[in-house]
């Protein structure tokens, strides 16, 4: 079959489909994607899919309401349809994916009855609830429509773009004098109370910087978060990268440390460095990647999975505590030099 997956955003849950796309790839069906801004970058060249189309979401969100958005989205409508997918599966589940599932022309149209905000709607296939909690893997409720499909989904098969020369020669430039175990630490997200609390950062910084080279990386805005808990010492990569540089500079690490973000989801996508993802409001056992290491408190009101706390005390995001991160990172390097 010709398959369209339906997936805009964000960069980590992006990456958490990409095991879909690599099982109906594998069954021999011809993959296709639609995908926002935030997620192109590892989608785009990537072995898992055919082709790709980019629904530039953010960029019609800043304009507003006007003509040109509506044109836009005609044509990349006009050019999905003339594919005459098989199957078009709506893994978004929300209404930004509700027009395109209902009109890009597909025989089936496959959702689950967990959709969202009337996006069900869409579909004229529904199979049932990927979970009814979040004790089950993320990546594994996915796979519920490889298994609808009738395809074999034992294996978790993650795979990225081919990194290009020109990225690597930028990397091998901003990494030039790393010396030691490359440790990478990517304290930054979207929401501000899945934040790790900075000076439980900076204890962990104290602790291990003598063991390893300590790299920091984020958008631009994380300069000042980054500043705060580094000292304005060792090296910031804060806006210096791109997706594609920023796969490459965890490609090289031993060690990322992250909170549950689309940074600790891309370093798990490389397999190659150990992740430790530390948990504050989001729940572990349905976000945690499949490999590394996972951290969260033990707050009865744990996880809520909101934006901001009901409380209003943000207290989850003082755990796990300093000494948790710091006993495997020591744990971690200690192996590596024993295998070394």
């Amino acid at each position: 079959m010709k398959i369209l997956i339906i997936r805009l955003s964000s960069l980590g849950d992006v990456i958490h489909t990409i095991p879909l796309a690599n099982a109906l790839k594998g069954a021999g069906h011809e993959v296709h994607w639609l995908v926002g801004e935030k997620g192109i970058d590892v989608i785009k060249d990537n072995p898992c899919v055919d082709k790709v189309f980019l629904a530039p979401v953010v960029l019609w969100k800043k304009r507003g309401m006007c003509f040109t958005n509506f044109k836009e989205y005609r044509e990349i409508l006009k050019r999905l349809r003339a594919e005459k997918y098989d199957a078009a599966i709506d893994v978004q589940m929300m209404l930004k994916s509700l027009y395109w599932m209902a009109f890009c022309g597909a025989k089936r149209r496959i959702i689950s009855k967990q959709a969202r905000e009337l996006s069900i709607l869409g579909a004229n296939e529904v199979i049932p609830r990927l979970t009814e909690d979040f004790e089950h893997p993320v990546i594994r409720n996915y796979m519920k429509y490889a298994d609808y499909l009738g395809i074999d989904t034992k294996e978790i098969k993650v795979t990225l773009p081919e990194c290009s020369k020109d990225t690597k020669a930028k990397v091998d430039e901003l990494l030039k004098g790393v010396k030691k175990p490359l440790v990478v630490i990517a304290p930054a997200t979207t929401w501000s109370n899945k934040h790790w609390n900075k000076d439980n950062w900076k204890k962990v910084v104290e602790k291990i910087k003598d063991k390893c080279d300590l790299v920091f990386t984020g958008g631009p805005k994380d300069s000042d978060l980054i500043s705060y808990i580094s000292g304005g010492k060792f090296l910031s990569l804060a806006g210096k990268t791109n997706i594609l540089e920023l796969t490459e500079v965890f490609s090289r690490a031993d060690i990322v440390i992250a909170p549950d973000s689309g940074s600790a989801h891309l370093a798990w996508a490389t397999q190659k460095p150990d992740v430790i993802t530390i948990f504050t409001c989001t729940p572990l056992k349905y976000l945690a990647p499949p490999k590394g290491f996972a951290l969260t408190g033990n707050l009865s009101c744990q996880p809520c999975f909101k934006r901001k706390c009901r409380l209003k005390t943000n207290e989850c995001t003082n755990y796990p505590s300093p000494d948790e991160i710091i006993s495997i990172v020591n744990k971690v390097l200690l192996n590596k030099t024993n295998v070394v």
